[in-house]
């Protein structure tokens, strides 16, 4: 019997995770839209809806049960920072959670580990709970470095950061482009991950999808999904929760 299959699943592992992260997208037209179709779709799991800062407060309105999230924040409390926001001001409207260093984050603001671990605790000394993003570009998997690169990332994002938190493994060659990493792939990283973190809630993310929702969730040591373009998506996104409610009642393939 290969060790991955040994590792099994602990009961804080259930139900699984969900995070639909929206990007710079949306409206209050499509929230509304949405949310007849999603609510009652989401059952047996823990969805996270993370909208762009502009709805969090609007989708908390109307729908005061659903569990919300930030998609960024500042490591600052407050101040002369025009265009972020802090973790003081997503809790104010309705938060619970907040994405830190997403590859998209880290890419196009030059955010580095210690920035993420920065983040990290910010939001948490404001009550959020961080969802830590890490994740590899393409040129360091197809080198067979991707457990050394993700063992930095780790470290150093992870830095002084104490309390609750998520971990989530986005592929960089994975998000957006509709390639997937492979269940071996996923299972790999995630075994790695779980030895280092034997307690923390840990989320795939990279080209999820309502075909692959089932078979990811089925993966030893992986307790949920990062969902982005397809999140977006009435109908496909309605069947990624199902499925998931299908993997919170032990239906697995």
């Amino acid at each position: 019997m290969r060790a991955e299959n040994m590792i099994q699943k602990l009961p804080y592992q259930k139900p699984p995770y969900i995070v639909s992260n929206w990007k710079m997208n949306g409206t209050k037209a499509l929230l509304a839209e949405v949310m007849r179709f999603w609510q009652p779709a989401a059952s047996h799991l823990t969805w996270i809806f993370c909208p762009p800062a502009t709805l969090i407060g609007h989708a908390k309105a109307y729908f005061p049960d659903i569990i919300l999230g930030g998609q960024d924040c500042s490591a600052e409390p407050s101040g002369a920072f025009t265009g972020d926001i802090s973790a003081s001001q997503l809790a104010d409207v309705g938060a619970r959670y907040v994405i830190v260093g997403h590859s998209e984050v880290r890419l196009h603001n030059n955010a580095t580990n210690a920035d993420i671990a920065a983040k990290a605790k910010a939001a948490q000394s404001q009550g959020l709970t961080p969802i830590i993003c890490i994740g590899e570009p393409e040129e360091v998997h197809r080198s067979g470095e991707t457990l050394t690169y993700l063992k930095k990332q780790l470290d150093e994002s992870l830095a002084g950061v104490h309390g609750e938190f998520l971990v989530a493994y986005e592929p960089i060659w994975a998000i957006g482009t509709g390639k997937t990493a492979t269940i071996n792939d996923i299972e790999h990283v995630h075994l790695f991950l779980r030895e280092h973190l034997p307690k923390v809630p840990l989320l795939y993310g990279g080209s999820v999808n309502a075909a692959n929702t089932r078979a990811i969730l089925g993966v030893n040591n992986v307790d949920g999904i990062l969902v982005g373009g397809a999140s977006l998506k009435i109908d496909e996104f309605t069947q990624i929760l199902r499925a998931g409610s299908a993997v919170g009642r032990n239906e697995l393939p």
